[in-house]
Formats: C-alpha cells, structure tokens, sequence
C-alpha cells in the first residue's frame, strides 16, 4: 500500500529542509505541490 508523505516547504530555503524530508522527496513517484514553493526547492527535486 502506498503513502502519502506531507512535507512543510517553509520559507524557501531549500537548505532548511530536513533530511527526513530530502529522504522521502528522492524517494517519491509523484510529488504534488502547491505555487508557494519555491523554485528552488522545485528544481532540486
């Protein structure tokens, strides 16, 4: 059965994201998101 992970983009930075987070985002199939996040942490993932 699959997840669903909810992961807080906070300000922006993608330096401020947790490692738990990084983990999950390199791990998923599909990332849904929302036009708050930033660039940045868009193109890294």
């Amino acid at each position: 059965m699959g997840k669903v992970i909810l992961i807080g983009a906070g300000p922006g930075d993608p330096e401020l994201i947790t490692v738990k987070a990084v983990h999950y985002l390199r791990e998923a199939d599909v990332i849904l998101t929302d036009r708050l996040v930033s660039e940045q942490i868009l193109e890294n993932y």
